[in-house]
C-alpha cells in the first residue's frame, strides 16, 4: 500500500523584508539574492521529496513566485497579508483535505530523504499535529496535521514551546538538514557544512572567489 502524499505550505516574505539578521552575511552579494536562494533551495528539496504531491508557496514577491513556479510549486498570493501564521493557515486551507504540513522557507541544506523520513514519522501513531524543532530547539521548521485537523500554526519566537502548548507532539528524529534553518551568518556557515542546495552554494562560491 502506497504512503499517503502530502501538501506542503511554504510562506515567503517579500525579499526586501526577508531574513534581516542575514544582511551582510556574504559581503558583495545582494541580500535579496541570498534570501531568494534560501527559498529556492527549500522549494527545490521539497519538490524532490517522494512523499510530497504539492508545494504551495504563499508570497507576494514576484521574483520568489516566478522562481518557485519554475521549480514546480503552486504559487498563491498572500491574501491574508497578516503575517507568517496567517499565510500558513491560508495555504493549508487552499491545500484542502489530506495530510498537510507547514515548512519554513530558509532550509538551504534540506535533503529530500530527511524530509520524507520526518513526514513518515508524522503519519505513525495517533492522528495528531506534530512538529520538528530547529537545531537550537527553540524554533520550528516543520508542522504537520493529519486529515481532519487544522494546522494551527504558532510560528515565531519560541515556536517549539508554543506548538507543544497548543497540543502538537514533537518529532524527535535527527534530520540535521531539516533542522538547520538559517537566520544568522553562523547558521549559514553551519548549513554550508551540511552541504547547501545549488542556488545558495553558487552564491557562497561566488563570494569566496570575490573575497579571494
Amino acid at each position: 500500500m502506497s504512503q499517503p502524499k502530502w501538501a506542503l505550505v511554504v510562506p515567503a516574505k517579500p525579499l526586501t523584508a526577508a531574513k534581516s539578521r542575514l544582511r551582510g552575511a556574504l559581503p558583495g552579494v545582494p541580500h535579496e539574492e541570498l534570501a531568494l536562494a534560501l527559498a529556492a533551495d527549500t522549494v527545490r528539496a521539497a519538490r524532490a521529496c517522494p512523499l510530497v504531491a504539492d508545494v504551495l508557496l504563499v508570497t507576494d514577491d514576484a521574483r520568489v513566485g516566478a522562481l518557485a513556479r519554475e521549480l514546480g510549486a503552486r504559487v498563491l498570493p498572500d491574501l491574508p497579508a497578516a503575517g507568517l501564521n496567517a499565510a500558513f493557515s491560508y495555504g493549508a486551507d487552499i491545500a484542502g483535505p489530506g495530510w498537510v504540513a507547514g515548512l519554513t522557507a530558509d532550509l538551504p541544506a534540506l535533503r529530500p530523504a530527511e524530509l520524507a523520513d520526518a513526514l513518515r514519522a508524522a503519519q505513525d501513531g495517533p492522528p495528531v499535529r506534530r512538529y520538528v524543532a530547529d537545531a537550537p530547539g527553540d524554533g520550528t521548521v516543520l508542522l504537520t496535521a493529519p486529515p481532519g485537523l487544522a494546522l494551527e500554526p504558532r510560528f515565531g519566537v519560541r515556536s517549539a514551546a508554543a506548538h507543544a502548548a497548543s497540543g502538537a507532539s514533537p518529532l524527535t528524529g535527527g534530520w540535521p538538514s531539516l533542522r538547520r534553518d538559517v537566520d544568522t551568518p553562523a547558521d549559514l556557515a553551519a548549513a554550508a557544512r551540511l552541504g547547501l542546495g545549488p542556488r545558495t552554494a553558487a552564491l557562497t562560491v561566488d563570494h569566496a572567489a570575490t573575497a579571494g
